[in-house]
């Protein structure tokens, strides 16, 4: 039952205020069959809206089954206009992207209704001859045809309430008398059916007749009786909790999402375009990062991760904190071998003296480093000959003028000529070439080990430094796990032995490669993050094109959405379908980033950056993630929008 008091509605364009209704009052039964008439600008549409709860009244109650509709949340509202309430219109308002089929289907999907859905959908078809039709859309259907469609949707939820808004104004006589027929059918079934019209040979299918001016009613009479062998039909509603998404919405809201996306190629495809770049920069931006902390580990790793190195002079900061520099006391061979007797964490222990010289070769010449060693040198470094052999403990006895080439100053002095057995001079002084060592490459932070000699520890000391000294004590541990430990007691001994008190600083300091490592590692995470960072800000970019799209997307679909609202859609069926459509193409976007990252990122490493690049899953799926994030957060906004507009006014947009 449907009964208005005193409903005014009065809009406002500017500063002027318009009066549509005017204390209408009133009162339609359940079952009935009736026409309300006027012309142009009576009021007449004004007053559907509002009994079809599409529109609000001004002022004054209006009650549906005995309960004031304005206590009724938008929720509930929704509710009533899928459930109760079947709308047609003079426009039809079929949603052009969906065939007849879907178009009738899309009430029922709002219901939440998976129950026997296509037969209910087929049976509401057969009911207005329209079957045959199903798969064509609105534009391959004559008009009689398309208001045979929307009838089929109003009836697919059997509402007890059809509101037919000028169902006959665009169609021809023939296809006006076939829809009267069938909507005074569905009134002898016990349909409650409101009837829109100007038309006197229309309004004479009903069985009462209201009539209009100036949005007041003048007239309101039957003109029929009502049959007393029927069937009332009075539908009880059962609200959906909008909360709430049923697959079948998801689905349709997946659907129409993707129907939007290929309908504007081009469009969908620039908006893409900024997320593509984005994606594919992260990507490209992690690899690179990762790479290289990659490759820095695996040079630093090429020295052995065990390594400890013990250099003279502590880690001072300041104007020395009162240490005189001229009184440190040097490390010596008796404090390597001292280390090598009574620390049991430690394997071995090369003293090492390194001093920059120039070699000679004929008429060739290189500066390099001079590195003065003990056998157990390559031991230590894990650094094999590739040909000839290393100093030997007879060699290091004797004091020998012996040298082995680093495979850097070998191709200087060298070139392709075979090195073993020749003479090369440092200081003047003529060393014989006994080896070459094997291609190591930079290792450390930007050191080419490749780009120096070695000779004897003794040799060096006594006839080419002329000193007593090491500057460099290489140890390498048993294991990583005593590490810590051999620190300790190295460094309580040489205190000891460097005749140390409490209060003094230490007058040495010991580096590990697990030190150099951590650190390494740490720095380029953090310029590989940066660099990400810099990258993400066109992912943003590229978010912002979504959202400007979707804001253009919303106005151009502002009647769709009026539609969607009028057969049931909730606030959260609007909002889930635009920001769907948000999400996939943010990532469609991001999934062809990914695949331009992950191209670019192999080729532009060895191309361009000339170092090998690594793309981790972890980067793939932080990249994805953002692509999602993105498109949740930037298209929130216009999904929003879109849900929260008023149904009437959507549906009043041109």
């Amino acid at each position: 039952m449907i009964e208005l008091k005193n409903i005014s509605k009065v809009y406002r364009i500017d500063s002027v205020r318009v009066e549509a209704l005017k204390n209408i009052n009133l009162r339609i039964e359940d079952g009935e069959f009736v026409a309300i008439m006027g012309p142009s600008g009576s009021g007449k549409s004004t007053l559907m809206n509002i009994i079809g709860c599409l529109d609000v009244p001004t002022s004054g109650e209006y009650y549906l089954d005995y309960v004031n509709v304005s206590e009724y949340s938008e929720s509930r509202l929704a509710d009533i206009r899928n459930k109760k309430i079947g709308f047609v219109f003079q426009s039809f308002n079929l949603l052009p992207r969906l065939n007849a089929f879907s178009n009738v289907e899309l009430p029922l999907i709002y219901s939440g209704n998976t129950k026997n859905r296509k037969e209910r959908v087929i049976s509401a078809l057969k009911a207005v001859n329209i079957l045959d039709r199903a798969n064509h859309r609105p534009s391959e259907l004559s008009g009689g045809q398309q208001q045979k469609v929307a009838i089929a949707r109003a009836l697919v939820n059997e509402p007890s309430i059809i509101l037919a808004d000028e169902p006959t104004g665009n169609l021809d006589s023939k296809a006006g008398e076939e829809i009267m027929n069938i909507l005074t059918g569905l009134n002898e079934k016990g349909i409650t059916v409101v009837l829109v019209t100007h038309e006197d040979s229309i309004a004479r299918y009903a069985r009462r007749i209201v009539r209009l001016r100036d949005g007041e009613i003048v007239d309101d009479r039957r003109i029929k009786e009502e049959p007393g062998d029927r069937t009332v039909k009075n539908k009880e509603v059962k609200g959906r909790k909008q909360f709430l998404l049923s697959f079948g919405e998801l689905v349709q809201s997946m659907k129409m999402a993707i129907f939007s996306i290929f309908a504007n190629k081009l469009r969908s495809f620039l908006t893409m375009l900024g997320i593509i770049v984005g994606v594919a920069a992260v990507i490209i931006m992690l690899a690179l990062g990762s790479g290289a902390q990659s490759q820095i580990t695996s040079n630093i790793s090429k020295m052995g991760v065990n390594l400890l190195m013990v250099r003279p002079g502590g880690q001072l900061r300041g104007p020395m904190r009162g240490i005189d520099a001229s009184n440190i006391k040097m490390l010596t061979t008796d404090d390597a071998e001292a280390i090598k007797r009574e620390v049991a964490e430690i394997d071995e222990v090369c003293p090492s003296v390194a001093r920059g010289y120039e070699v000679v070769y004929g008429n060739k010449n290189t500066t390099t480093t001079v590195n003065a060693v003990t056998p157990n040198f390559i031991l230590i470094r894990d650094f094999p000959v590739q040909y000839g052999e290393f100093i030997s403990d007879e060699d290091e006895r004797y004091l020998r003028r012996v040298v082995v080439l680093g495979k850097t100053v070998k191709d200087a002095l060298f070139g392709d000529e075979d090195p073993i057995g020749q003479y090369v001079k440092i200081n003047r002084q003529t060393f014989q070439v006994i080896g070459v060592m094997s291609e190591k490459g930079v290792v450390g932070f930007g050191g080419n080990i490749d780009d120096a000699v070695y000779i004897p520890l003794r040799t060096g000391q006594k006839r080419l430094f002329g000193i007593d000294y090491i500057t460099t004590l290489f140890i390498k541990a048993k294991s990583q796990d005593v590490m810590d430990r051999a620190i300790a007691k190295i460094t309580k001994l040489l205190r000891e032995r460097h005749r140390l008190r409490d209060t003094d600083p230490n007058d040495f300091n010991i580096t590990s490669q697990k030190d150099i490592l951590e650190t390494v590692q740490s720095t380029t995470k953090t310029f590989t993050l940066l660099l990400a960072g810099i990258a993400i800000v066109s992912l943003i970019v590229g978010g912002i094109g979504i959202m400007n799209i979707m804001f253009v997307s919303v106005t151009e679909r502002t009647r769709e959405i009026g539609i969607r609202k009028a057969i049931g859609g909730k606030q959260i069926d609007i909002l889930s379908q635009f920001l769907i459509e948000s999400i996939i193409v943010s990532l469609s976007g991001g999934l062809l980033g990914i695949l331009v990252g992950v191209t670019l990122s192999k080729t532009a490493g060895n191309l361009i950056f000339q170092w090998q690049t690594l793309v981790t899953p972890k980067s793939i799926l932080m990249s994805f993630g953002f692509a999602f994030a993105v498109g949740l957060f930037f298209g929130f906004y216009p999904a929003l929008k879109a849900s929260n507009l008023n149904p009437i006014e959507a549906l009043r947009y041109e």
